[in-house]
């Protein structure tokens, strides 16, 4: 079998999502619970962006940001927080 030498993008294969059709498909209208930061708690590990299956935590002025445009509210974040600085609540409340 020979063997696949990727240069550069196009050397890749196409994508079954584009990045930019992800730009427009916000898919953070699906969830039910919302993970809100308490900023007193929260001591900038990281770990919370470490485990977002969608990375949709953002690092602003090093401390983790939500992008609720993407954010499904899975509860990874907020499951692995060491401080538990990071609770779910009701979408809408």
């Amino acid at each position: 079998m020979a063997e696949v030498k990727i240069r550069n993008l196009k050397d890749l294969p196409p994508m079954t999502v584009s990045m930019g059709y992800m730009l427009i498909n916000k898919t953070g209208v699906w969830r039910s619970m919302r993970p809100v930061i308490d900023k007193e708690k929260c001591v900038s590990c990281m770990i919370c962006w470490k485990y977002c299956p969608d990375a949709c935590i953002i690092i602003e002025d090093n401390k983790p940001v939500i992008n609720m445009d993407y954010c499904k509210g899975c509860g990874i974040c907020a499951e692995e927080c060491p401080r538990k600085a990071i609770k779910l609540i009701e979408e809408g409340k």
